[in-house]
């Protein structure tokens, strides 16, 4: 199998080119190394099988070849992270609507299988825990730019469902639940490796908001599995499938649990979100998933204990601070 992946420069994305490769799967990555980076596949270059190409999702004839060249397409390609969201929602508005339309247009021309990336944000500020795949979604207001994301990425998965519907074209939607894991970087707002960063440092480790909002971690290597098992169940075509954990943490106690793995003496201090972000900045309280319908038809969940993945995390991020 030949797979394409836009994004591929990407923490998920390398995660995923690797796995292919040692399963002896041919791929072909493309990335404009706007939040991803060549240090990612760095050790992926020059494998039998691998290649890359450097430019932008909505590239429509460079997009077009390369779907054409390849079997399925992981499309990962995306304005990510909450700090860039905020900060620059045009952007993250015509990166993620864009390049889907792009890309669904091109695997229309001979139906090709696009599995596509979203993520818990489209939940918004549901209140109905766990989520599952067919709850309501609510989100917040259009003057509040927080939206933005997960606005364009409701609007990515209506759009291929509707390819799939109108033009017959194989989708399967991924709900990414906060993915973590070795190569993350904190830049944009990513707060597992920037937890970790400032513990091995020494530095306070701050904690956005009251602290006692959560999330549950899912380690990457998970969410690559249930993506490659997805992709080889035909009765996932047409559906919509939450992918992570739902073990729930406080950041309250993330922070605490990042601190003790790194055997660090790090403050955690409090940050208001009025210092953080933009005026009008909005956080949810919990976000768990219901992994219920994915568990039922590929017979896999995400299951690595937190431990471990903040373990895999201090060790990354420890690793990345020596190499400066």
């Amino acid at each position: 199998m030949k797979v394409f992946i836009t994004g591929g420069a990407g923490f998920i994305g390398s995660h995923l080119a690797q796995r292919l490769l040692e399963r002896g799967d041919r791929v072909l990555i493309l990335d404009d190394l706007s939040t991803g980076s060549m240090e990612n596949i760095a050790h992926l270059v020059g494998r039998e099988g691998f290649e890359y190409r450097i430019g932008t999702a909505t590239d429509v004839p460079l997009v077009s070849e390369l779907v054409d060249r390849c079997d399925v397409t992981v499309h990962l390609a995306a304005a990510v992270g909450v700090r860039l969201i905020v900060e620059k929602p045009v952007h993250t508005i015509e990166t993620n609507v864009r390049a889907t339309e792009v890309l669904l247009g091109a695997a229309a021309k001979k139906r090709k299988l696009v599995v596509l990336a979203s993520t818990s944000e489209v939940y918004g500020k549901g209140t109905k825990i766990p989520f599952s795949e067919d709850d309501d979604l609510k989100l917040g207001p259009t003057i509040n730019s927080r939206w933005a994301y997960a606005c364009s990425k409701a609007l990515d998965e209506w759009l291929a469902l509707a390819y799939g519907r109108e033009k017959q074209v194989p989708v399967i939607i991924v709900r990414l639940f906060n993915t973590v894991g070795p190569r993350q970087t904190g830049r944009y707002g990513m707060v597992l490796p920037n937890f970790a960063a400032q513990a091995i440092m020494g530095e306070a480790i701050t904690v956005y908001g009251t602290g006692e909002q959560s999330r549950c971690f899912g380690h990457v290597q998970d969410a690559v599995e249930a993506i490659l098992r997805l992709i080889a169940a035909p009765a996932a075509v047409g559906q919509v499938f939450n992918v992570g954990s739902d073990h729930e943490v406080t950041i309250h106690r993330l922070a605490e649990m990042v601190r003790e793995a790194a055997d660090s003496r790090s403050e955690i201090v409090l940050v208001p979100y009025s210092e953080a972000y933009a005026e009008g900045f909005e956080d949810m309280q919990r976000r768990v998933p219901d992994c219920r319908k994915l568990e039922k038809l590929i017979g896999y969940r995400p299951r690595t204990p937190l431990a471990q993945i903040i373990a895999d995390v201090v060790a990354d991020q420890r690793a990345r601070l020596a190499a400066r």
